[in-house]
């Protein structure tokens, strides 16, 4: 049977080196401030703002709430970013997608400050993560680098799969695995024999947004799995899965992420990292 990977445990030991740092920071008269943008009013939006919102609170940080209607223009937002840009009392600006049709995304992204955009999203921090410069992560690979890391995972000269190549996950997970010396895969939609290259992994990384896709024929006995994605079992169920079937996987598994409670809590938690670690 696998160990779990706790990631509530783990996000909180992180907000409460951050709640640290802000500490020390206010000591020295020193405020940290997140400014969350947040068009129209999709419920998730409003769900994962408030998450924000209380992650900031418990850390000591200020939050700063921008709420745009729907029928707002792009041109709108684009100014709200300039003047967050401008306002040297905040240090970090986060546009919560998706926005609603009409809007540019990608355009919204790059317009943001690259010294502010803790999300990680903007090219030159992309940039930043490839060429080995300092810079902001995208909070959920970064989240799973810490997962591995705190889980006393041996991460150097192990051979990592990574399933998915998205610009949010897939991509920079694997440019992190290569930073920590591991020797990275990376798989997708137009991979041959996907169960031939997954069962070569050590760690298995899966961000597929395909509900108990891999199963057990996929893992490498005693492999460290890490299960990226979250659904609901069904449309009227409460009950969540991943993209791993973790009760096939997790009998011959070495560690393994549950969902809810293992990737999912780290984002925010690295959200808040990433915002203290720019006054650092």
């Amino acid at each position: 049977m696998a160990e779990l990977i706790d990631g509530k445990l783990i996000s909180t030991q992180i907000k409460d080196e951050c709640k640290e740092k802000v500490a020390a920071l206010k000591e020295k008269g020193i405020e940290v401030t997140l400014a969350v943008i947040q068009v129209g009013d999709d419920p998730a939006s409003s769900v994962y703002v408030n998450n924000k919102k209380k992650a900031c609170e418990y850390i000591g940080a200020n939050s700063l709430s921008y709420h745009l209607e729907a029928s707002a223009t792009q041109a709108e937002l684009l100014e709200l970013v300039e003047k967050l840009n401008n306002d040297d009392k905040v240090d970090g600006i986060l546009v919560q997608l998706p926005l609603p049709k009409g809007f540019d995304e990608d355009e919204v992204i790059r317009s943001i400050n690259p010294d502010k955009d803790v999300d990680g999203f903007h090219p030159i921090n992309v940039g930043r993560l490839s060429i080995g410069e300092k810079g902001f992560v995208s909070c959920t690979p970064a989240g799973v680098i810490e997962l591995l890391k705190r889980s006393n995972v041996d991460i150097e000269g192990k051979e990592c799969v990574v399933v998915g190549r998205s610009n949010i996950v897939g991509k920079p997970m694997s440019m992190l695995m290569l930073r920590e010396n591991a020797t990275v895969t990376v798989c997708h939609s137009r991979t041959k024999d996907l169960r031939e290259v997954t069962k070569r992994a050590d760690i298995l990384i899966v961000a597929i947004g395909k509900p108990k896709f891999i199963d057990a024929s996929y893992v490498k006995e005693g492999a460290v799995v890490i299960d990226v994605g979250i659904h609901k079992v069904d449309p009227n169920s409460k009950k969540l899965c991943g993209d791993v079937d973790f009760e096939s996987v997790e009998p011959i598994a070495g560690k393994i992420t549950p969902v809810p409670g293992g990737v999912g809590p780290m984002t925010i938690a690295m959200l808040m990292s990433n915002l203290v670690n720019s006054k650092f």
